[in-house]
């Protein structure tokens, strides 16, 4: 149950990083509508974090977190805000979610 705490963690921080980054490109209200965003996505990851590292050593807890939250921004980055895709990239990416599966498969 961990590491699906964990997961869904990650992707909250994907969420509050895409508010993050829409907010920059908002004016207005829209603004405040988007750190909202953030400030809900950014706590709902923290806490469901601080429950995953009830169970899971926190090294490896935090290293999967920041590692899922990273890819999927990068992702997002991509495919929403239109960031550019090169190789050098994607390869360091993909050596990123090796190390991440690389963690999961050695925690106990």
């Amino acid at each position: 149950m961990a590491w699906v705490l964990l997961v869904i963690a990650g992707l909250f921080e994907v969420g509050f990083a895409t508010c993050l980054g829409k907010a920059k490109e908002a004016s207005g209200n829209a603004v405040t509508i988007w750190l909202v965003g953030f400030l809900v996505c950014l706590s709902i990851s923290m806490y469901l974090l601080f429950r995953a590292t009830r169970t899971l050593p926190i090294g490896t807890a935090y290293a999967v977190w920041t590692g899922i939250g990273a890819v999927g921004t990068v992702l997002v980055g991509i495919l929403v805000f239109r960031e550019p895709v090169a190789f050098w990239r994607l390869f360091f990416l993909t050596t990123l979610v090796a190390s991440i599966v690389g963690l999961k498969m050695v925690t106990h």
